[in-house]
């Protein structure tokens, strides 16, 4: 029982990390500038 928590706990935050990281690049924003297009070496569009 315990087991079957703290997955179910680990898959709700493994959701809204992917979540989030899918919100911030419908925003224009990239993991490797941050956002920050002017400072990224070329990898943002």
């Amino acid at each position: 029982m315990g087991t079957l928590v703290v997955g179910l706990a680990l898959l709700a935050v493994v959701v809204l990390i992917v979540r989030s990281m899918i919100k911030d690049k419908k925003n224009g924003k990239s993991l490797q500038c941050g956002g920050d297009c002017s400072h990224c070496g070329g990898h943002c569009s």
